[in-house]
């Protein structure tokens, strides 16, 4: 921590300090979550190539993962009191998985590419190898070795206000970044100093085949 961060005399230690800093939410607001996916929640769902999984570990340390695939990858079952989805290749540090294991709450942000407003499911995790489960995916997807099925203890509609402070969506406002930012990134981060150009083309070559395998 830095020096001028260091100062914890005005950091919000109590649900009194926290709320008194902001406004009741609206009576709508408060009743926006539902227990079930229905409906066109259901056809959001499958309209998303893409969505984030954030899990903890048993201490409470929590990790978010990027989680993409064909639309139609993210089903639901027992009549939308719960969505699965297949776990494809990444780079087995299957951290969300361990995560799930130790501690079985967790909660997804389902995307569809240029809308801003979003779905937010929480709910109870397990992992399965159940066939039933894995055939779910037969004819768009290879088996995968897991699935992830969660218990939908809410879920709900979010508001497209981040999405469109950040022109998430707009071609105009994307910064120009060089194809050597990701390998410049992971130097920075690693502490390496591998080549990015030939970092670059390792990179394309695994995706090409891992994803060619699915």
């Amino acid at each position: 921590m830095s020096e001028q961060s260091s100062d914890n005399t005005h950091h919000i230690t109590s649900m009194d300090q926290l709320r008194a800093l902001y406004r009741e939410p609206s009576q709508r607001v408060q009743e926006k979550k539902g227990g079930a996916i229905t409906g066109a929640a259901a056809d959001f769902l499958a309209s998303s190539p893409f969505f984030c999984l954030a899990t903890s570990d048993g201490a409470g340390r929590c990790d978010v993962s990027p989680r993409g695939g064909p639309t139609g990858q993210l089903k639901l079952l027992g009549g939308g009191s719960a969505v699965a989805f297949p776990d494809l290749s990444g780079n087995n540090l299957i951290d969300s998985l361990t995560n799930i294991v130790a501690n079985a709450q967790a909660g997804l942000l389902v995307l569809v590419p240029g809308y801003d407003e979003t779905l937010r499911i929480d709910g109870r995790a397990v992992i399965t190898t159940d066939p039933d489960v894995l055939s779910l995916w037969a004819g768009e997807l290879r088996t995968p070795k897991v699935a992830v099925v969660i218990e939908i203890d809410s879920a709900f509609f979010h508001c497209a206000k981040a999405f469109r402070r950040g022109s998430l969506w707009n071609p105009e406002s994307w910064p120009d970044m060089a194809d050597t930012a990701g390998p410049e990134m992971f130097n920075a981060i690693a502490g390496t100093d591998m080549d990015p150009t030939l970092f670059r083309e390792a990179l394309e070559s695994d995706y090409a085949a891992s994803l060619s395998e699915e």
